[in-house]
């Protein structure tokens, strides 16, 4: 034998690769058909062919490896405000774009849009989730510039294109367009009522106004865009304004990028600061009602955060199944092992639940414009989801990873980028708190969001006692407005489990359902792995298993 040779090497799993990701998720496959979005199923399962991949895994390993990097000035001193992206980065933009994820439902504008593209943004998390920034503001753009039609009308072309041009040129010579947002200034992060950028009216100012805009802005969302939604102060108050990159006769817009965020995830996106120094832009909206106006973009973007934390949470568990599949200790398989089952199958109802929730609130969003009742669901469960969802996923992608032991903490793995990720969903678009504090202004204001949820949670009333006994003592609590804002958690903690429970009574088979009530509204644990003895897990797990 060579002196120098190793052992083999053995007992180890194939790489998780060349797995069509959504044919291989049957939670998401039957919810796409529950939820009236069939019609897609083809494109669906081409993405989830083309996402799965092992080409595609390696475009977003390269593009979070090599990170974005800021060029202020060309080699002769020009100021030019550009990023360079890797190649690869590039790579993913142009498969999302051409399988229209951002833009599905106003560009096919079919009855299932938007649960087919929530699918799209979810698949598309699993493997290169920076890339969905840029692809989330495009997408959720569309109601805050319905509120000024003509300036709608100018970009309606770009919006409704697939073909991916990274280059700074007028929005008019592009065949596609992207859209940011910058709203957050450093004094006031979610108090945007705080910012200090003014806006200077050119003319006569008022909605469609031509302004000038100085002032600067903490985080700017996707700087390489071909515009931003961004929140100014006029005479009258915080307004709305669409300030363009670059201007129509070609030169650059008055926008300079200071730096790049050094995050901790995300970091294949060039999340940045930004400085306008007499940028030219147009107010969106009526004039000192901003945030009504850019509220509705945010609300679009908080369904993405339900949907990219749930891709971000099935590929953990994609990875931790097939792990436990291929992997023994202890003289047999990890997944015959009866605490290493309790573990995965208390993950496996995790994002069974999210999935459920994510296309609930797709399907509401496609329902809303024609019904009220969808509408008031669709403003408070958004929420709601956001929150709960995207707390969930740290913790969760944490426990996926250990069932990987030390194999899932390198970087060889996706897990460490999954859990680097992770909790950028909850922070971004609205923290924590700021999401329960909205929960609590729906109730106040729009009484008919919390009715339309209640609903909801009746409709299966009876069909397990623990689940009736749950929504029952939340109306209880609701019903006290008396520090109010103390229990605020607690109290969303509560909508989201009952409705997750509620919604897999639904859609789920009896055995996922049976647990869920089991495990998160009877005796459930502070950490995932039990779930209470008696239940049958097998089910659970085989529904779950990517390669079954």
């Amino acid at each position: 034998m060579d002196a120098f040779s190793t052992h083999d090497v053995s007992n180890q799993p194939a790489e998780f690769e060349n797995v069509n990701l959504y044919l291989s998720d049957r939670a998401l496959r039957e919810g796409v058909r529950q939820r009236g979005a069939t019609w897609a199923d083809d494109d669906l399962a081409e993405f989830g062919a083309l996402v799965g991949s092992a080409e595609f895994a390696e475009l977003g390993r390269l593009a979070n490896r090599f990170e974005p990097e800021l060029r202020t000035h060309d080699r002769f001193g020009n100021r030019i405000d550009e990023v360079e992206f890797h190649p690869a980065w590039h790579e993913v933009m142009r498969a999302a774009m051409a399988n229209e994820v951002h833009n599905l439902p106003w560009r096919r504008q079919r009855s299932g849009g938007f649960v087919a593209r929530a699918v799209l943004h979810s698949l598309l998390s699993q493997v290169e989730s920076g890339s969905c920034c840029p692809l989330t503001m495009t997408f959720a753009c569309r109601p805050a510039l319905n509120h000024q039609p003509d300036v709608a009308c100018d970009w309606e072309p770009g919006l409704q294109g697939t073909e991916y041009d990274p280059r700074l040129i007028p929005a008019s010579e592009k065949s596609a367009v992207l859209i940011g947002m910058a709203m957050t200034e450093k004094q006031g992060g979610s108090d945007v009522r705080t910012n200090t950028t003014r806006a200077t009216p050119m003319g006569g100012g008022g909605p469609g106004g031509e302004y000038t805009l100085t002032g600067h802005k903490w985080f700017c969302s996707a700087p390489m865009s071909d515009a931003f939604l961004t929140l100014a102060h006029t005479d009258r108050g915080l307004s709305c304004f669409l300030v363009a990159r670059v201007l129509p006769d070609g030169t650059r817009n008055a926008i300079r990028i200071q730096r790049l965020k050094d995050k901790l995830g995300n970091r294949s996106n060039a999340s940045s600061e930004i400085e306008y120094t007499g940028a030219f832009c147009r107010m969106i909206g009526e004039e000192g009602r901003g945030v009504r106006t850019i509220v509705e973009m945010v609300h679009h973007t908080r369904l993405d955060c339900v949907s990219g934390s749930t891709g971000l949470m099935r590929q953990a568990l994609a990875q931790a199944i097939h792990h436990t599949h291929a992997r023994e200790a202890f003289g047999r398989p990890l997944i015959d092992q009866p605490l290493m089952q309790n573990v995965l199958a208390d993950l496996a109802l995790e994002v069974e639940a999210s999935t459920a929730l994510m296309l609930r609130l797709a399907r509401a969003f496609d329902d809303a414009p024609g019904d009220d009742a969808e509408q008031a669901f669709a403003r408070i469960a958004t929420a709601v989801g956001k929150y709960w969802v995207c707390k969930r996923a740290p913790a969760m992608i944490y426990e996926a990873m250990e069932c990987l032991g030390g194999a899932g903490y390198v970087e060889e793995s996706i897990l460490p980028r999954l859990y680097r990720e992770a909790p950028v969903n909850s922070i971004w678009e609205g923290s924590g708190n700021v999401m329960c504090l909205d929960v609590l202004r729906a109730i106040v204001r729009e009484p008919g969001s919390l009715e339309a949820l209640m609903s909801e949670l009746r409709g299966v009333r009876g069909e397990y006692r623990a689940l009736d006994d749950c929504v029952e003592n939340l109306s209880r609590e609701l019903g006290k407005p008396e520090d109010a804002e103390k229990r605020a958690r607690s109290l969303v903690e509560s909508m989201a489990t009952t409705l997750q429970a509620s919604l897999l009574i639904r859609t789920a088979p009896p055995a996922v359902a049976d647990a869920f009530v089991a495990g998160r509204l009877v005796s459930g644990g502070r950490t995932f792995g039990t779930l209470p003895a008696e239940l049958d897990l097998a089910p659970i797990l085989e529904r779950a298993n990517p390669l079954s």
